[in-house]
């Protein structure tokens, strides 16, 4: 039992296939993107390539800077983004596996990326690293709870707290999405605080290039910033399954489930890269205010409309 346990951590579905799919599907951004702007793009082994030329480079420690939470923060972040996407991919490939709250501790385990960049930015001993950091806060508090009400509105109408009973619920009546317009309204929501998640355009804010170079990244070097890179990488492929597992039916694997499973996670991806490269980024007060002022009163409409069974 030991052994299996180790095996899905580090190899299926964990760390390993976690790791390997996010960097393809970061690949398959970058390379969309070179399309948009009218470029040729990286080859597909790119991110491999620079993912381990990053580990053969000698790792800085910034002097002034707070040495442990600047070491511990980049793997933080990596077994948060691990977990998660072990237990989605568990429940998944076996609802019967899940366990009561489970969901809530996807939504606690999918913050550790962001604390681990807060945590990172803050101990660099670098104003731009802590403006990055303070951003990143500023974020999570922004998006944070329209998210949680977006996630909590399918598990209301089902009554359950279980990954596993909403897998189950959607295979027996079809996809929440499809069914119920307070799930329609809840995955609008959840879509764009995803985005907000992947701190992808238009709410990159904590790492504005133009603005504050890499922002907590800015003293990160060798296999610390190749580890906050893979986690960027494998939150692109947790993400879209989480909101999948949760709105669209989920992942299955059997028969032609299969292509409709990998359909569905194209899908959301193309939509977040879109939504990426037609929009410009927003400054962390036009987040604040989206977030607060019309995603959060729109996951309450969602959320009352649950309760009241449609």
């Amino acid at each position: 039992m030991m052994a299996a346990n180790i095996f899905y951590f580090i190899v299926f579905p964990g760390f390993l296939f976690t790791a390997v799919v996010g960097l393809l599907v970061s690949w398959v951004d970058r390379k969309i993107t070179a399309r948009i702007q009218w470029r040729v793009g990286p080859p597909w082994y790119q991110n491999f390539v620079d993912f381990f030329k990053l580990l053969g480079k000698e790792t800085i420690v910034p002097r002034g800077a707070g040495r442990i939470g600047f070491l511990f923060a980049p793997l933080m972040g990596l077994i948060g983004v691990t977990l998660v996407s072990l237990i989605l991919w568990q429940m998944n490939l076996n609802p019967n596996r899940s366990f009561m709250g489970d969901v809530i501790v996807l939504i606690y385990l999918s913050i550790l990326p962001a604390l681990a960049i807060i945590i990172g930015g803050s101990s660099s001993a670098n104003p731009l690293g802590a403006i990055g950091a303070s951003r990143e806060m500023k974020l999570i508090l922004a998006d944070e709870l329209p998210f949680i009400m977006a996630i909590f509105t399918p598990l209301v109408k089902i009554g359950s707290l279980k990954v596993g009973s909403i897998i189950t619920y959607q295979l027996n009546h079809g996809m929440m999405f499809t069914h119920h317009l307070s799930s329609v309204i809840a995955l609008v929501v959840a879509f764009l605080c995803m985005q907000a998640k992947l701190t992808l355009v238009p709410f990159d804010i904590p790492e504005a290039e133009q603005e504050i170079m890499a922002g907590p990244y800015i003293e990160y070097s060798g296999p610390l910033l190749a580890l906050f890179k893979l986690t960027r990488a494998m939150m692109l492929f947790a993400m879209p399954v989480f909101l999948i597992t949760i709105f669209l039916g989920g992942m299955q694997f059997n028969g032609w489930a299969s292509g409709w499973s990998v359909v569905k996670y194209l899908v959301i991806l193309i939509l977040i890269i879109l939504l990426k490269n037609t929009n410009p980024r927003l400054r962390i007060d036009q987040a604040l205010k989206f977030f607060w002022l019309r995603m959060f009163p729109l996951s309450c409409i969602g959320f009352v409309l649950a309760l009241l069974g449609l």
